[in-house]
């Protein structure tokens, strides 16, 4: 990156900031309690390091193959979310690339993620992704299912299980988004009282709503165009 693309990304990350803390405020929370992950599916490994050398350690990529060949330039910098659809055959090099999936939908794919994390000595740490909305074109559980799995994935060897994780839909009103970051608020609480597990992660919000979200409770949220803006060339599948 060049010193004028660094600059502007220094003052977006002020202003995405700036922001942060006064939503978190609203909410009567400590903006430290709300994590930002850079979502960086794209952009490519020089971004990363910009990141790095402003502070930002959470990074978080959509494909197992883009991670390995920036962290084949980057080495072990920084922490590293998977935040898009997981297949349980890459689970396995998932467990290697991650410090954290996101997307855990499913028994199987949590005990493949086990599995791998097992053989190479790791803990990785997990959330459940819900499908909040019903939306037919996202992943996730049914929140009628939601305690099922957070119970099937509580204790898996190598895994830890933090929370949820949920993409709320979109729409041109963020404020659109409030009721699906509520009930995945709701729905976390219930199954905190059902089953005695403390859950205290909540992945949802993003460019253009994470203000709501962390209104409503979110504490990490993940940021990409009004960070980093458009996305670049794709690395890797």
């Amino acid at each position: 990156m060049n010193p004028s693309e660094k600059e502007a990304l220094q003052k977006r990350l002020a202003a995405i900031e700036r922001h942060m803390a006064a939503a978190a405020r609203r909410s009567g929370r400590e903006p430290a309690g709300v994590r930002l992950v850079a979502a960086t599916k794209s952009q490519p490994p020089e971004v990363l390091a910009a990141l790095f050398a402003l502070g930002i350690r959470d990074v978080g990529e959509n494909r197992v193959q883009e991670a390995a060949a920036k962290r084949d330039v980057l080495g072990s910098n920084g922490v590293w979310h998977f935040i898009g659809h997981l297949q349980k055959n890459k689970a396995h090099a998932a467990a290697h690339l991650f410090d954290w999936v996101q997307s855990v939908d499913s028994v199987e794919l949590a005990q493949a993620l086990s599995r791998g994390a097992i053989t190479q000595g790791r803990t990785i740490s997990v959330l459940i992704q819900v499908n909040i909305s019903g939306e037919r074109s996202k992943f996730g559980i049914p929140p009628d299912g939601a305690e099922k799995l957070v119970r099937g994935v509580n204790g898996l060897p190598g895994l830890e299980l933090h929370g949820f994780f949920t993409i709320a839909p979109f729409a041109d009103d963020p404020e659109a988004s409030r009721p699906a970051f509520a009930g995945l608020r709701a729905l976390r609480d219930q199954v905190q009282e059902n089953t005695g597990f403390v859950l205290p992660v909540l992945s949802m919000g993003m460019s253009h709503d994470f203000p709501i979200a962390i209104e409503e409770g979110s504490t990490m949220i993940r940021i990409g165009t009004a960070l980093l803006g458009p996305r670049q060339t794709r690395i890797g599948r």
